[in-house]
């Protein structure tokens, strides 16, 4: 599938050119301020404007790690003016310090809306002082946040957001739909939650698609990317990685609460089954890359959870001829030093979304290998024109994988030019996504 010239039809983007004109205008006017040029929302209102981003949602997934630096630096590009506190959901000193790396200014605040303790005292204080809650991407049903901006006066908006059907749907829909229509903004991340939304009739001022705010990373550990390929032996463009997402629990022993159980503790017979059938298909691609090109595979892990099954379904396997020409990742890694290796990747094909959004930003082509049971986030990498690279696990003959695999080696500059012509439409939509919010703080008391 590729680009159109319009990427997405004027009922999945309502009113863009309309706004962008309307906004722009409004931007030129706040340009002009008793202080000489300033072009900042919070020159018109003297003071500098907050930005509150709550984000950081796990330290265990390169994915919910991802997120806040990609978001964090759309912020910094385009509305570089602003005061930033990032409210962390869970952070560790690793991933703090690879953010204050890159956003030296950036407050960090961590705690529960309704908690008692210091932290959750601090976190309510940011929220007073911020001029714009912004709920980064992410699948969650929390309306909380919602409910307690709204109930101190402070403007919210949804970046990059996913939902399932039961959002707008059963018991306490009706109150979840107006705290919906109550946003400034909200985006999407794909046109599957844009249409859920639509037909159970959310209007806040702005409903878009706006992808994943993991596309606007720029993070890198070069030093240890570096390192990592040089100690096993991976040449630039010489290689692809594979990533499996198991039926399993996310930690040894805990049971998930949600319904459906994403990562259960006791995994049926059938997604056992599952889990060994896609273990297979990976297996016989890495095969076939090896013997058509002569190329290396790296096993990488999105998520800490994956790295035995990694090794126990992917690897072990493996004919022992075949081995030498495999890395298994054994270690954890940050997201950065993902984002280092994953730019000198030949192409990412994964099951998880967010190793193929970190090799999109960093310009290496990608197979997205799904399950919708997961939710509707693969669907982004369609609305960006990429629906070639976009397979269902279990439906697609692993003959087509390996098809798709190579083609994008038998012409990699038009998959590397097919990429360039994806990330300017998320740059776009980025840059449009910032003008709402620059709205919104202009007109924030």
């Amino acid at each position: 599938m590729s680009l159109p010239s319009q990427p997405l039809s004027p009922d999945s983007l309502p009113s863009v050119t309309t706004r962008k004109t309307f906004i722009g205008a409004l931007v030129a006017a706040l340009a002009v301020s008793a202080g000489g040029g300033r072009t900042s929302a919070a020159a018109s209102a003297g003071r500098r404007k907050t930005v509150l981003l709550h984000s950081a949602w796990d330290t265990i997934n390169i994915g919910d790690i991802g997120h806040t630096p990609g978001t964090l630096r759309i912020i910094e590009q385009y509305l570089p003016e602003v005061h930033v506190i990032l409210w962390a959901s869970k952070i560790d000193e690793r991933v703090r310090a690879m953010i204050l790396r890159r956003f030296p200014k950036v407050e960090i605040v961590q705690g529960s809306l309704a908690g008692k303790e210091p932290a959750d005292d601090r976190l309510r204080a940011a929220i007073d002082r911020c001029d714009l809650f912004i709920r980064n991407s992410g699948m969650g049903q929390d309306t909380a946040f919602m409910s307690y901006c709204r109930a101190r006066g402070k403007p919210y908006g949804l970046y990059g957001q996913s939902y399932f059907a039961s959002m707008v749907e059963g018991k306490g829909a009706e109150e979840r739909i107006a705290l919906l229509n109550a946003a400034a903004f909200i985006y999407t991340r794909e046109t599957k939650t844009l249409a859920i939304l639509r037909a159970a009739g959310v209007k806040p001022p702005v409903l878009e698609f706006a992808p994943d705010g993991c596309f606007g990373i720029d993070v890198r550990d070069e030093a240890r990317g570096l390192a990592f390929l040089r100690r096993t032996g991976l040449a630039d463009r010489k290689f692809i990685t594979v990533e499996l997402r198991t039926n399993t629990p996310k930690f040894p022993g805990v049971d998930d609460t949600r319904t459906p159980k994403l990562n259960p503790l006791h995994p049926t017979p059938a997604q056992v089954a599952d889990d060994e059938r896609r273990a297979g298909v990976y297996r016989t691609l890495m095969a076939e890359w090896i013997r058509r090109t002569g190329h290396k595979v790296l096993i990488a892990p999105e998520t800490i959870k994956e790295l035995g099954h990694n090794r126990r379904l992917l690897f072990d396997p493996l004919p022992a001829d075949l081995k030498p020409h495999v890395v298994n990742c054994d270690e954890f890694w940050n997201t950065d030093e993902a984002a280092s290796v994953f730019a000198r990747a030949h192409t990412v094909v994964c099951h998880e979304p967010h190793s193929p959004i970190i090799a999109l930003a960093n310009g290496t082509p990608i197979v997205h290998i799904y399950s919708a049971f997961h939710g509707s986030k693969f669907w982004m990498f369609d609305d960006l024109g990429l629906g070639d690279w976009l397979l269902e696990f279990d439906s697609t003959p692993v003959e087509k994988l390996i098809a798709t695999v190579m083609s994008i080696h038998t012409d990699y500059p038009a998959a590397q030019a097919k990429v360039a012509q994806a990330m300017s439409f998320v740059h776009e939509r980025q840059r449009q996504t910032m003008l709402a919010a620059k709205q919104t703080l202009a007109a924030a008391e």
